[in-house]
């Protein structure tokens, strides 16, 4: 049994949550966000708290509610406080600018890769190697960041690329004569 999955998603005051049939609804003052769960898990909200159970005792079940529980808590502290990750760019002649809703990055190509800014996130360059994406919904803040993060991942030989910023590169050594 999931232990994630028996704590209930408290609903913090300003939000407001509210379960219609297996889709849940937060509101806050960033924004709404709603997620679908599954048919193997119940929600339930009372007493100002979100809480997930499996419906049947099966294994896809028992797995499922766990997930359930982390999406909805997304939800709340999407719209409460927001998600942010951070991007660093290492390697010589690399940077990144904002080029009205397009971000541009100059990875060494022969051409800039330029990123087009999904709605509802925001993407700050406070210097031309870093990058910060921030949003709402933690898995589109999530797809993004890689996104860029895949134009140029980070090599093992001299650390160049696009990596996060509490990215750890293994580094190996090069050849020798």
């Amino acid at each position: 049994m999931s232990r994630v999955g028996k704590k209930p998603v408290t609903v913090p005051s300003g939000v407001t949550a509210s379960v219609e049939g297996q889709t849940v609804k937060v509101k806050g003052p960033k924004g709404q966000l709603q997620f679908v769960v599954h048919d193997d898990v119940e929600v339930k909200f009372a007493d100002g708290a979100v809480t997930v159970a499996p419906r049947f005792e099966t294994k896809r079940a028992r797995s499922l509610y766990g997930t359930a529980r982390a999406q909805v808590a997304n939800l709340v502290e999407g719209v409460t406080k927001g998600f942010e990750k951070k991007l660093e760019i290492t390697g010589v002649g690399y940077r990144a600018a904002l080029q009205g809703k397009n971000l541009q990055l100059a990875l060494g190509y022969s051409h800039d890769v330029v990123y087009p800014i999904p709605e509802g996130i925001a993407i700050t360059v406070p210097k031309p190697t870093e990058i910060n994406v921030a949003g709402m919904d933690a898995q589109q803040v999530g797809q993004v960041a890689a996104e860029i993060r895949s134009y140029r991942p980070p090599e093992p030989y001299k650390g160049k690329g696009v990596r996060y910023a509490n990215e750890f590169i293994f580094r190996k050594e090069g050849k020798k004569k």
